[in-house]
């Protein structure tokens, strides 16, 4: 092929033959490959895009599945350093954008079925199209970190951690690299499986177990625990043996004991599953399935017993104990990255005589979705009980699943919670879907402190962190509880909400209480300070994670609209917003600007009035939130409230149909179950915290009944699909102009990454009338600027709670930002959760 001046050619090679498609100055030429229509392709610079391996960004739906093709360019014929050449210069690698080249990746012939694209720096791209999709996510989900999740394609990134939770799910390093091979378009380079290697070759080398309260360091090799040995960290917390127990010494401290056969639990699953297949069953049969299982194992566990419990002559087992208030340094730093050996946390529950079973099982109504089997087959892949976290969106059943797990160990269970009221919903959640009772259930919080059963008796408990993880003196009941907490020998831990334990404070916990066996639920695995990562030590890896827009296409959660809502702000008050003398209170002034004002008001009287619906209104500004809920009288709850107000008023939204608003602080962001609620209007919030936006907009996740849209509303949207249609709204109203557009745009990052797509509304009060609105007229909003005015630094400030307390500062700059807050000599004293707890009791609550 030859050049003219001032046109460029190139090559189209397919297996239909090669096609020759000119580029001239207008750049509109249209040329047509097995279906694929390149007319779209009006610069030079998007040819180059099209021709160097990538997806075609542009609307060609067709292409991935269509063109099977090999793009060559003659590089004698395009000259890219051509002075004259209108091509985009940002390929030269301004900015890293074009910088990772893949143009000489070599496509596989059957491509097309193939959903992967895999680069060298460890990031993996999926085709949520691909026929395989539900397959190639269960595993990339296993084995790579999500970054964002749009609607066609997932963006994912293979790190030290993701690997780590992949081996600890039982993945081994040939059968991860062989199933990338298998699923990628091209041949996956060579540095990402020597990373993978060097990831999980030392997983399950050394396990962490506990054995009547104490933690010991296994391994199979006493050469790797010399070597953890070897590290200040391990050595400042090994427990040297008592001198009694030196006949059981070997090199260096160690204590050598013969192993016990490997995957003896998994043995007892395999045999009880065959006889069953041989013996078959019906569905009826099926339903019951979680009571006949554990009658069935320890039948099966005691007639094995002698073949399954011996011990191997061929191999010893070495263990150091290791203090408990050290363990989480010691996992620390086993993990990859420091000595590079992640300790392998495992519970034995079917063979553990020593502690007391509990008798508990799911009723026979119960069914477990298809997404929650697959977390739980993660936690019980083997027989045992792995501790790690589960990822699912708020509505999606995380305490469902967590109830689930503690009734397949059958042991003792304690559940952390975050607030009182949510224990109050958790201990609920236990007698609904489990066969518990009152009886077995112990509530412990600084209103209510059950009596524990006697330690020989299973339990469970169900608590906040900050009940076990205060300090300072406490009342006599909260100093039993305490004590039992920590003698008891618990099976499992549910920590809810688990994105607070890397606080200072809440961390504790984990070192408080010594539990077999820690299962983490969350639907925001995000924090702003980027210390979630320490829950690999902490808690464990992540064991599973859904992806919201399956599970909302599939009908398991609600199809939400979200709206941010522009609102100019008042001439008067925005004079004052930029005034630097009223600097501390601008965050009062956006939020209370009149026509945010108003467009909340019309939006309530919208969805309470033409469709009947349950509305929260959040605000962190208490000042706002009591003006608004003042003046449209409304109920509020926030910081203040006490428990017994709290349970009224939203008893009262849930099932009175004269309450349909309510008005939450930040308190309402974390395990409050409202599911009759389907709109949220926020008007203000924590900053730029994505974490909390992503909470707030779970609040109405739970899914919907038909019922909530009517049949109206289908006919004028021209949706074919019913599916498709909105059964739960998400407002944002923000000030235009104001600081909070920025934090507004920070927030959304995390629902945008899940795939959510914000619309802007702009003209809202236009169609509704300012007239039979509040703060309609002038004199009004100047009445309201006056009282704003008015205000102390301390009214003006947000609602605060005890994660934010205990939150560590954040950096900007290398610079500690100051957080000035209201507070009292009491709480400075370390006195406060004393007064409470005596106050609650002087008024006759305990």
């Amino acid at each position: 092929m030859t050049g003219t001046s001032g046109q460029r050619k190139f090559i189209l090679t397919s297996d239909s033959g090669s096609v020759d498609c000119d580029l001239g100055q207008e750049g509109n030429s249209t040329t047509h490959v097995r279906g694929v229509d390149f007319s779209c392709v009006d610069r030079q610079a998007d040819a180059l895009y099209l021709m160097r391996g990538r997806s075609f960004p542009f609307g060609m739906r067709e292409t991935p599945t269509n063109v099977v093709a090999q793009f060559e360019i003659e590089q004698d014929e395009f000259n890219f350093d051509q002075e004259h050449d209108d091509f985009d210069p940002i390929w030269e690698g301004g900015n890293g954008f074009g910088s990772n080249d893949c143009r000489d990746l070599s496509l596989k012939f059957d491509h097309a079925m193939r959903p992967l694209w895999i680069c060298s720096d460890g990031r993996v791209f999926l085709e949520s199209f691909s026929s395989i999709y539900k397959a190639a996510y269960d595993f990339l989900i296993a084995v790579a970190e999500p970054v964002c999740r749009p609607a066609n394609i997932h963006e994912y990134v293979l790190t030290p951690h993701s690997l780590y939770a992949a081996a600890s799910i039982g993945l081994e390093t040939s059968t991860i690299t062989a199933v990338l091979s298998r699923l990628s378009k091209t041949q996956p380079p060579s540095e990402i499986f020597q990373f993978i290697e060097e990831c999980t070759s030392n997983y399950g080398k050394v396990k962490l177990v506990l054995q009547q309260n104490r933690f010991f360091l296994e391994s199979n090799e006493q050469s790797i625990l010399s070597k953890l040995l070897a590290d200040d960290i391990v050595r400042n917390a090994w427990v040297l043996p008592e001198p009694r127990e030196t006949s059981h010494l070997a090199n260096a401290g160690l204590t050598v004991t013969h192993a016990m056969k490997d995957k003896a639990a998994s043995a007892v699953t395999l045999a009880v599953t065959e006889r069953r297949m041989h013996s078959g069953g019906n569905a009826e049969s099926n339903v019951t399935a979680g009571v006949t299982d554990e009658q069935e194992m320890t039948q099966e566990s005691l007639t094995l017993n002698t073949t399954l419990l011996a011990t191997d002559a061929d191999r010893k087992l070495s263990s150091i104990e290791i203090v408990a208030e050290h363990v989480e340094h010691v996992k620390q730093r086993c993990l990859p990255g420091n000595l590079g050996y992640p300790a392998l946390e495992e519970y034995d529950f079917r063979n553990d005589t020593r502690s007391p079973d509990l008798d508990i099982a799911l009723k026979p109504m119960v069914r477990i979705r298809p997404y929650q089997e697959v977390s739980l087959s993660k936690m019980f892949g083997n027989g045992r009980a792995r501790s790690g976290i589960v990822v699912l969106p708020c509505g999606a059943g995380k305490s469902l699943t967590g109830i689930a797990a503690a009734s397949r160990i059958r042991k003792s269970c304690i559940c952390l919670c975050t607030s009182s009221v949510s224990v109050d919903q958790w201990a609920a959640q236990f007698k609904l879907w489990s066969n518990l009772t009152d009886n077995e259930i112990v509530r412990f919080t600084s209103q209510v402190k059950e009596n524990f059963p006697p330690r020989n008796q299973a339990c469970v408990c169900v608590t906040t962190y900050n009940m076990v993880s205060a300090g300072g003196k406490r009342s006599i009941e909260s100093q039993r509880a305490l004590a039992e907490l920590r003698a008891r020998d618990w099976g499992i831990m549910l920590l809810d909400e688990v994105h607070v334990v890397p606080a200072a404070m809440f961390r504790r916990v984990i070192g408080i209480i010594k539990a077999h066996c820690k299962l983490g639920l969350t639907a925001t695995l995000v924090r702003e300070d980027e210390k979630v990562e320490h829950l690999n030590f902490l808690i464990g890896p992540k064991l599973y994670e859904a992806n919201w827009l399956d599970l909302q296409r599939d009908g398991y959660i609600a199809n939400v609209q979200c709206i941010e809502v522009w609102c100019p702000m008042t001439a008067e008050f925005f004079k004052k917003y930029l005034d630097k003398e009223q600097a501390l209170k601008r965050q009062v002034l956006f939020c209370m600007n009149p026509n945010k004002f108003m467009t909340c008001q019309y939006l309530m009287r919208f969805h309470e009035q033409q469709r009947g619906d349950k509305i929260i209104v959040f605000s962190d500004n208490i000042f706002a939130l009591r003006e608004y809920a003042t003046a449209l009288r409304r109920p509020l709850i926030y910081g203040d409230t006490s428990h017994a107000e709290r349970t009224r008023v939203l008893h009262a939204f849930k099932f009175s149909t004269e309450i349909n608003t309510i008005f939450l602080s930040k308190v309402g962001d974390n395990s409050i179950d409202i599911p009759e609620a389907n709109v949220i209007i926020q008007i203000s919030s924590h900053g730029g915290s994505r974490r909390q936006e992503a909470q707030r907009l779970g609040r109405i996740l739970r899914p919907k009944p038909d019922a909530l849209f009517t049949r109206s509303e289908v006919r004028m949207s021209n949706v074919s699909d019913v599916m498709n249609v909105p059964n739960a709204f998400f407002y944002s109203l923000v000030s235009l102009d104001t600081e909070e557009m920025y934090f507004s745009t920070k927030r959304q990052q995390f629902l945008i990454q899940q795939g959510y797509a914000f619309k802007v509304a702009t003209n809202i009060l236009e169609k509704g009338g300012k007239s039979q609105l509040l703060f309609n007229t002038r004199m009004q909003q100047v009445a309201l600027l006056e009282r704003i005015l008015r205000l102390g630094e301390a009214d003006a400030l947000e609602d605060s709670v005890d994660e934010d307390f205990a939150s560590i500062a954040q950096f900007r700059g290398g610079t500690c930002l100051a957080d000035r807050r209201g507070g009292s000599m009491t709480a400075l004293s370390g006195a406060q959760g004393t007064y409470l707890e005596y106050a609650a009791k002087s008024e006759g609550r305990v």
